[in-house]
């Protein structure tokens, strides 16, 4: 566990401003400079339901789906169909695979087949000025992840499992190599941090939103077999 000066800070949103909102506090403050924990943002019941594996499968099994390589640039595309994905890739992450080895669900949707699922989700209700919502849905297994990476501000929701976060402000490169796997980076890089140079952490659970900001290194962990979605901002 990291030092509490390292841990986001947790905002339950009923109660303070929100992030860019134009609202009196800290809201603008927190949507330009540091990532925050959201909670309480919307009512996402419904679609975590459509989201169990037995729903999607029967929804969607037959349904081609594109899957990256989990490294920095995801250079490699692979297209297959949904079911095969879920029966023979959606497994635990091999730590001696290299990020270019391992192939994940994240960021390639086609919007037009999986409106039908989409159009049950309520984003996070805010946005910056000047930006659109994009969403970017994903289902991986344990131990997968993507390393360090940035683009711009938005959101990431945990539908079911667990995140693990790991976030550097933009002046602050991490030490990584882009095609080593987090949980490579995290079992080989983390331990020998210095506490000055450890990175920003938390872990997101069902039902919780992470804010982060533009230009902001981060790094994915999924503690489980993990359904997420996020909104950017672009």
């Amino acid at each position: 566990m990291a030092p509490a000066s390292r841990l986001l800070a947790l905002w339950a949103v009923a109660a303070v401003a929100l992030p860019g909102s134009g609202a009196e506090g800290d809201g603008g403050w927190y949507a330009f400079v540091r990532p925050v924990i959201l909670q309480g943002l919307t009512d996402n019941s419904r679609f975590r339901a459509l989201c169990s594996r037995e729903r999607l499968l029967a929804s969607f099994g037959d349904r081609v789906v594109r899957l990256s390589t989990a490294n920095t640039y995801s250079y490699h595309k692979v297209d297959l169909p949904f079911q095969e994905y879920v029966e023979q890739l959606l497994h635990p992450q091999d730590p001696t695979s290299l990020g270019n080895d391992t192939l994940y669900f994240f960021g390639d949707n086609n919007f037009t087949e999986w409106a039908s699922l989409f159009r049950h989700y309520s984003p996070p209700p805010f946005g910056l000025l000047g930006t659109a919502p994009a969403y970017s849905f994903g289902i991986a297994g344990a131990g997968s992840g993507v390393p360090f990476h940035w683009h711009g501000p938005g959101y990431s929701e945990v539908i079911y499992g667990r995140k693990r976060w790991f976030l550097y402000p933009p002046e602050k490169t991490p030490e990584f190599h882009p095609n080593k796997t987090t949980l490579a980076w995290l079992r080989d890089t983390y331990p020998a941090l210095p506490p000055s140079a450890r990175p920003l952490e938390c872990t997101i659970r069902a039902g919780e939103v992470l804010y982060f900001p533009d230009r902001w290194w981060h790094a994915t962990l999924n503690l489980d077999t993990s359904v997420f979605i996020s909104t950017f901002l672009g």
